[in-house]
């Protein structure tokens, strides 16, 4: 009987862990465009109130630019910054390699919304300009 109550409390703490990573955005610098990210990420804020940044190796740049614009333009606050070293595996060579990885999570500033509201009163306004 104890095995069935570990097994379920397992499968509990797998579901939290799954839903913590629902704000997870894996940056990649080949696979999208840089406002890909920037929009994708205050769709996320939206949502969740925060968004995790990731990213592995030479996309580290791309995603300390996203947090760079998302904070100047006064969307988001810097709740914690994490870096680390993954191992993997070179494909080319077969031999194990060293990537670095950063996570930076990001918060709604207080402002967020009415900031959000405002750049989408301004597109309407554009567009009922373009129809015109």
């Amino acid at each position: 009987m104890a095995a069935i109550e570990e097994v379920t409390e397992a499968v509990s703490n797998l579901h939290v862990s799954e839903s913590h990573k629902k704000n997870r955005i894996q940056v990649s610098n080949t696979k999208k465009p840089l406002f890909f990210y920037v929009n994708l990420a205050k769709r996320y804020m939206q949502q969740h109130n925060e968004v995790e940044l990731s990213a592995l190796g030479m996309a580290i740049a791309t995603v300390v630019t996203i947090a760079e614009i998302l904070k100047n333009n006064g969307l988001a606050i810097e709740k914690k910054i994490m870096t680390s070293t993954v191992d993997m595996k070179d494909e080319s060579r077969g031999r194990p390699i060293q990537k670095a990885k950063i996570e930076i999570l990001l918060g709604k500033t207080a402002n967020f919304d009415e900031l959000m509201a405002a750049a989408a009163e301004e597109r309407e306004i554009a567009e009922g300009e373009e129809q015109s």
